[in-house]
């Protein structure tokens, strides 16, 4: 039955145009934002888990830059502490060589105290970010024996867990303002003599037996401190290498969550390009089908002519 007040075939040719202009729309959002899900509406679960990586992914970005941070400071100490240690060297070589009879300890003395100075000002100089782990004052407001590096965030059952890299600086730090405890500022005794490598003394030293071996405790003294010094510098290398690792691992892992994140929700543009011809050959082809409907009811006119 041909009808002038509704036209079947033109309103099913409408529909599929409609349908057809919709998803053609879709390919092309697909196409230029290069997601299929851009947001909760196109699939709420895969873009919720999405936006949650993407954050989880931003915090691991700040812990690289923490990390980054803490190597810095980390470099600094250590290269400090390798200056340090060829100091106390010349010192201890200084004291060799006053161990000679005759020589003039005097002189000696002024040479040593010149690179006692040099590890004063060695260990001030040897500051990051306002941190400074070889010179410091443990009655300080802000003194921390531990320092703390953030080296990763990981979340868990919805349980959110902030991991560190703890260094303890107790065992690196040559001055001690509070209670002269560092390394270089600590009282040393061996045998009968007590002295600190900060402060030694042999200008007033004679080659009587006394202090010749008053001179050989300062040797020895000296020697240990060096001792200290190499374990310190091999604390801060371990830290650094951890560090190091830790700044590989933490890229490695936000490059996998963002593969995954693509996985989820990035489109496949050989997929949608190839989606996107035939639709626009599809809409091509409804547009006809419309116009061949609609052309249908003239003929109803012919039937009064």
């Amino acid at each position: 039955m041909s009808s002038i007040n509704t036209n079947v075939a033109a309103m099913t040719a409408l529909q599929t145009l409609t349908r057809t202009n919709k998803e053609l729309t879709e390919a092309q959002t697909r196409i230029s934002t290069g997601l299929r899900v851009a947001d909760a509406s196109d699939n709420a679960a895969y873009w919720s888990i999405a936006t949650t990586m993407r954050s989880d992914n931003a915090a691991l970005s700040t812990v690289r830059d923490a990390l980054g941070l803490g190597a810095a400071t980390v470099d600094v100490a250590y290269t400090g502490l390798n200056s340090a240690i060829k100091v106390v060297d010349e010192i201890k070589s200084k004291l060799v060589a006053a161990r000679q009879p005759g020589v003039d300890r005097a002189k000696i003395q002024s040479e040593i105290k010149e690179l006692q100075a040099q590890l004063q000002g060695t260990a001030d100089a040897a500051t990051f970010q306002g941190q400074n782990w070889l010179s410091v004052d443990s009655s300080a407001p802000g003194y921390n024996a531990t320092q703390s590096i953030v080296s990763s965030f990981t979340r868990a059952g919805g349980v959110i867990t902030i991991g560190i890299i703890a260094i303890d600086i107790t065992a690196t730090e040559l001055y001690d303002a509070n209670d002269q405890s560092g390394i270089i500022d600590r009282d040393r005794t061996v045998n009968a003599t007590t002295f600190k490598v900060s402060t030694l003394d042999i200008s007033a030293l004679t080659d009587s037996a006394a202090d010749i071996q008053t001179l050989e405790d300062y040797i020895t003294g000296v020697d240990e401190a060096i001792t200290d010094l190499t374990d310190a510098a091999t604390t801060l290398g371990a830290a650094k290498s951890r560090i190091s690792l830790q700044q590989d691992f933490v890229k490695s892992l936000m490059d996998a969550i963002d593969r995954g994140i693509g996985q989820l929700v990035d489109a496949d543009m050989n997929e949608e390009s190839t989606r996107l011809q035939a639709l626009q050959v599809k809409q091509q082809l409804g547009i006809q089908a419309l116009s061949i409907a609609n052309s249908s009811s003239q003929s109803i006119l012919r039937l009064f002519q």
